[in-house]
């Protein structure tokens, strides 16, 4: 079992920054995150492998960039120019390999709310 700790929601006024945190137990082949607005589905946000290479969804490309910390297990999401859009429940992401299967663990999420 993989134990996951997330910091760094909160509220933020439109136009303004927020960095996310998230700290996994162990190694991991991917990091990322998703986010869950009120009556929606959870949706892809960014994600960061191992080799280095990033993939974002479209609606946060540019604004914002994923980064991870191999040596503290951290993978941080730099989030600009926040959008009321973006407001949601982001929740962390971490892949890795189990005796050649691929398993998938989600934290337990963090509240940010973009409002003024």
């Amino acid at each position: 079992q993989v134990q996951i700790v997330e910091s760094g929601g909160g509220l933020v006024q439109p136009g303004g920054s927020l960095r996310l945190s998230c700290a996994a137990s162990g190694s991991s082949f991917g990091m990322g995150w998703g986010r869950q607005s009120p009556g929606k589905e959870r949706e892809f946000v960014a994600m960061i492998f191992s080799s280095g290479i990033s993939n974002y969804a479209n609606s946060v490309k540019g604004r914002f960039t994923i980064s991870r910390d191999d040596a503290k297990n951290t993978v941080y999401l730099q989030m600009n120019n926040l959008e009321p859009e973006d407001t949601a429940v982001y929740y962390c992401n971490v892949r890795r390999y189990n005796e050649g299967a691929l398993e998938t663990y989600w934290g337990q999420g963090t509240q940010v709310t973009v409002s003024s």
